[in-house]
């Protein structure tokens, strides 16, 4: 099992949504970065634990705590003419473009701001701190446990 925290503006998709959606799962469509794909395709497994984090807003923080339900699929929203996420360089027999489905576990007691990350020594060397703009990044599982405690669990 590995470790990963998504960023997403709640604006566009938050936790609660998630919460909201059948079985609190859904698909995590629309990343545009090779990198943040890459890990979506090739090493986002089922089962892996995921940081829900909440961007672009004034107290950026991890949320809540979610499991991959799917591992990586092309991502149809690729392929739609009329989706915000449309490329048309990516078709049904060569798709560019990634997606996992992801589930809802726990809304975290309390939201683990950007700040409070920064702050700690072992959480220092995540990239949330260090490239920021990465939608889907790596954790380790020292930094996931961390977090997951300053957020009220465990």
């Amino acid at each position: 099992m590995r470790y990963w925290l998504f960023k997403t503006e709640p604006g566009c998709f938050s936790f609660r949504n998630l919460l909201e959606c059948p079985e609190q799962t859904e698909h995590w469509d629309g990343v545009r970065n090779f990198q943040a794909r890459n890990f979506l395709r090739d090493e986002i497994k089922a089962g892996d634990r995921v940081l829900f984090y909440h961007s672009s807003i004034p107290e950026p923080a991890v949320v809540g705590l979610c499991t991959v339900t799917r591992e990586g699929y092309p991502d149809h929203t690729a392929l739609n003419p009329a989706s915000e996420h449309f490329d048309p360089k990516s078709s049904f027999e060569k798709p560019i473009w990634y997606m996992v489905d992801i589930r809802a576990d726990l809304i975290l007691p309390n939201e683990v701001p950007l700040a409070v990350i920064r702050e700690h020594p072992v959480l220092l060397s995540m990239p949330l701190v260090n490239r920021s703009r990465l939608s889907i990044q790596p954790v380790t599982e020292e930094q996931f446990l961390i977090i997951t405690q300053l957020g009220g669990v465990l």
